[in-house]
């Protein structure tokens, strides 16, 4: 079959997929306390992540509201019921939701396995009961599955292939509202008979005029609704960031309450639960407080300089983690399609190219390493092509095939996260290593714990920078700082104090360190010239939203009509896509575009124009 021309591809996307036109959504447009964000964060990178904390202050008041509104005892209610009769949870999302979706599945089933471990047999029949669905499976955890997404299909059948049925709970987690994945999630749960929870971050009014999918599920009277609204995102479009900290927020909240719920039904003791959103309000604002203090700024502005630093001179980073494993790939993880940089790359892929980051966890395989990140074994989609083709039709089935051959478990143990793959990414001069850890990953502070302490010392002795990032309490966080300026005065060190308010999931730990990451990892990518404004002018066009969101980009900054900027990106997109497939670095569709037609280039000249213009960010 011939691939479309380009020019095709942009006329099929202008007549066909009109219901992907999401400009007018509130998540997609431009936060005005961001709006100078590369200029500040370029002048000084403390400044730069006080903007995004300040916006970050968004999701604290929408917590607050949503524990004034006292859903979170109902939404307990829902899940205790549904489990003490044998149902199950279901946490389904796509792109940062998929990856949201995943962390609550560990998250959930760390409790559980810390309890059997600590002598509480019956906690064995809890631990299994949640599960995660992620568009393009687990796979996508670690590398964005193109086209995903789009299919309402591919949802439906993903949950489909859990056992999803009655008396069942689903939460269907959308940042915009929008997402066919997601949406098919809720559709196929419903009619399997499990009770349906959509999460979503726009306001109904909007979603109903400009989405008819979402129209359809909100006016679903079967179907309950947790409308998240924080407003717009401090990065134009990157609902990464504050829609999926305020999903964080809540789900945590309620899954904490139904923690407590069994354990009492299965101790005795008091639950204590209705008091829980109250204590994650307290541990938010406080968590948030410390996160927008100068003194952490100036710490976390350090390690933000490092990596800009390894970044532009084509050097690599990398990250050490345990407990906050999952935490770190996240964010990792997304950094790929968000800012077109080279996602993890694959040991046995001479191609690829070289990962800026990188991630390892103290296990001797990379097998027992996945394992441990998640809880439990990969899960990754493994359809036959007969089986694509019932979903999605015989002309887009060959092709989306061929993407999901290469999502499968084989695939997911290529990235060799584990010890055994430490050789293959030696550091040197002009890289660097960063620990992320907190009171938890080591028996005593003095001795930091033997991975953490031997890489960081293997990297220093190489030449490499080193940092570390300490995130838990104020008595450890002292301890820790002390020690650090002690053993590796060198060392970039970011000490985030959380608040205890002794709940069993640490949610003001996972929030504090989900706002700390997304803002490093933001503020280097806006020093690094990938951020116009508060616009990402880097993101890589990989699904229907995307594309929209691309062509919407280029319209605005280079001045002509949508028309015209969706045939450019087209343009673009062919011009690199033998890179993208091969995995190799490849320059932003959206800036060779806007350097095209701005200044009349070709594509060599308008890539060389904002090779240089990035040099010089």
């Amino acid at each position: 079959m011939t691939e479309p021309s380009a020019r095709e591809k942009a006329h099929r996307f202008l007549t066909e997929a009109t219901q992907f036109r999401l400009g007018a959504l509130l998540t997609e447009s431009f936060h005005p306390r961001s709006k100078d964000l590369s200029d500040i964060a370029r002048r000084d990178a403390a400044a730069g992540l006080g903007v995004l904390f300040d916006v970050d202050r968004d999701v604290v008041e929408r917590f607050r509201r949503f524990v004034s509104e006292g859903r979170a005892a109902q939404i307990r209610d829902a899940l205790v019921s549904s489990l003490v009769k044998g149902g199950r949870l279901f946490f389904t999302g796509c792109g940062s939701t998929g990856r949201l979706s995943i962390q609550l599945d560990s998250i959930w089933r760390d409790f559980w396995q810390r309890r059997r471990a600590a002598g509480d047999g019956w906690a064995a029949r809890w631990e299994d009961r949640t599960f995660s669905v992620m568009a393009g499976g687990d796979f996508a955890l670690i590398k964005a599955v193109e086209g995903f997404e789009d299919f309402t299909q591919f949802g439906r059948r993903q949950i489909r292939d859990l056992g999803v049925s009655q008396g069942d709970v689903v939460f269907s987690i959308t940042e915009g509202g929008e997402t066919s994945f997601v949406i098919g999630t809720a559709w196929e749960a419903l009619e399997a008979g499990a009770r349906v929870y959509f999460v979503y971050n726009n306001p109904d009014e909007i979603l109903r005029q400009h989405v008819i999918r979402s129209r359809e599920v909100l006016d679903e009277p079967r179907i309950e609704k947790i409308n998240l609204t924080t407003g717009p995102m401090a990065i134009s479009g990157s609902t990464r960031m504050q829609a999926t900290t305020i999903q964080l927020a809540v789900l945590l909240t309620v899954l904490e309450m139904t923690i407590r719920e069994i354990l009492a039904a299965e101790t005795g003791q008091p639950s204590g639960s209705d008091e829980v959103p109250a204590l994650v309000l307290k541990e938010l604002e406080e968590t948030h407080s410390f996160l927008a203090s100068e003194g952490l700024r100036r710490e976390l502005a350090r390690l933000v300089e490092m990596e800009e630093r390894v970044y532009r001179s084509g050097h690599r980073n990398n990250y050490y983690a345990d407990r906050l494993a999952i935490d770190i790939l996240t964010d990792t993880t997304e950094r790929s399609p968000t800012f077109c940089v080279p996602a993890f790359k694959k040991f046995d892929d001479p191609e690829a190219a070289e990962s800026w980051s990188f991630l390892f966890l103290p296990y001797a395989s990379t097998e027992e390493a996945w394992e441990k990140l998640l809880k439990r074994r990969p899960r990754p989609v493994e359809w036959d092509l007969e089986t694509v083709r019932e979903l999605i039709g015989e002309e887009a089935a060959e092709r989306q095939h061929r993407i999901i051959r290469d999502i499968g478990m084989r695939d997911i143990l290529r990235f060799r996260i584990g010890l055994d793959g430490l050789s293959i990414r030696p550091l040197g001069p002009g890289d660097s290593a960063t620990a992320v850890v907190t009171e938890e990953d080591f028996s005593s502070l003095e001795q930091i714990g033997g991975f953490f302490r031997l890489r960081l010392e293997e990297a220093r002795n190489a030449g490499a920078g080193i940092g570390v990032v300490f995130a838990g309490p104020p008595e450890p966080c002292r301890r820790a700082r002390d020690f650090v300026a002690e053993w590796a005065p060198e060392a970039r060190g970011t000490f985030l104090q959380t608040q205890d308010c002794g709940l069993f999931l640490r949610p003001g730990l996972r929030l504090g360190v989900k706002m700390m990451l997304n803002a490093l990892s933001t503020c280097t990518m806006v020093r690094l010239g990938r951020v116009m404004g508060n616009v990402m002018i880097w993101v890589v066009p990989s699904n229907l939203k995307l594309i929209d969101r691309s062509t919407r980009y280029i319209s605005q900054l280079a001045g002509v009509s949508y028309e015209e900027a969706c045939h450019a990106l087209f343009e673009a997109i062919e011009y690199v896509s033998p890179r993208m497939s091969a995995g190799k670095a490849y320059p932003a569709p959206v800036g060779l575009a806007v350097m095209r037609l701005r200044h009349g280039l070709t594509f060599e000249q308008a890539e060389q124009r904002l090779s240089e213009e990035v040099a010089g960010a």
